[in-house]
């Protein structure tokens, strides 16, 4: 027993060991600094390229957005702004404007501190994962710093994005890099959840949608991690 408790340990071991080093080289390999740019119209005016080529009027003028993210299915409705929120037994009908006003429809006649549990998870999960879906739509948002970064040898000009105010991570920036014809094909993130600053998430599989905005289908960080969306899917009434 005593040698299976040792073998057992120095696996342990040799897993953190491993797991360290992992860490480490992703650290070494992607932490970077915050990168510097201009302000203004040289900024915006690569925010409207990238906007035009996503379809950013056709989003404006889409009514439902719905996708799905590992248990979590999201049917959002632009026009009123509710989202339907459902994981596991639960679903929520979240409010956007008013969260307070949301509705808890299942579980039925649960109390009210789950109500607002229920509520506010139904409220971040929609902040984190509606983000990974129409992020490049988002430019011109309330709180928004728009800051032009001069191309270099071996990319295109880019643009960073921070967002000053709204979401739930305020302060979370992002650098957008876009192909020849301005559409995104990956970012940099410097976020509060992600202790390396300048991890990196592709963006491809774009698809034009039935509305005629330009989606997304498949992210993956670090060029290996998938980020697991699924059943995209946009109409109008």
């Amino acid at each position: 027993m005593i040698k299976i408790i040792k073998f057992i340990f120095k696996i342990a071991v040799v897993l953190l060991g491993i797991t360290a080093i992992l860490l480490l080289g992703i650290y070494l390999t992607y932490n970077s600094e915050l990168p510097k740019g201009i302000p203004g119209e040289k900024a915006d005016n690569l925010a409207y390229k990238i906007s035009s080529t996503i379809g950013y009027e056709a989003y404006q003028r889409t009514d439902f957005i719905s996708w799905d993210v590992q248990e979590y299915a999201y049917r959002w409705n632009k026009v009123n702004k509710t989202v339907v929120v459902e994981w596991d037994n639960n679903y929520v009908l979240y409010n956007q404007n008013e969260p307070h006003n949301s509705v808890v429809a299942k579980p039925a006649n649960c109390s009210d501190t789950i109500k607002k549990q229920l509520i506010a998870k139904a409220e971040s999960k929609f902040n984190n994962d509606s983000f990974w879906l129409i992020a490049p739509f988002k430019f011109f948002d309330a709180g928004v710093e728009r800051i032009y970064i001069e191309a270099t040898e071996n990319e295109n000009a880019s643009l960073l994005i921070t967002y000053k105010s709204g979401g739930t991570t305020p302060g979370d920036s992002y650098q957008w890099f876009v192909d020849e014809n301005f559409m995104p094909t990956h970012f940099k993130m410097w976020v509060q959840i992600i202790p390396i600053n300048g991890v990196t998430a592709t963006w491809s599989s774009w698809k034009k949608m039935d509305t005629g905005i330009n989606l997304s289908h498949e992210k993956k960080i670090l060029n290996l991690i998938p980020f697991p969306i699924s059943n995209i899917k946009a109409w109008n009434n």
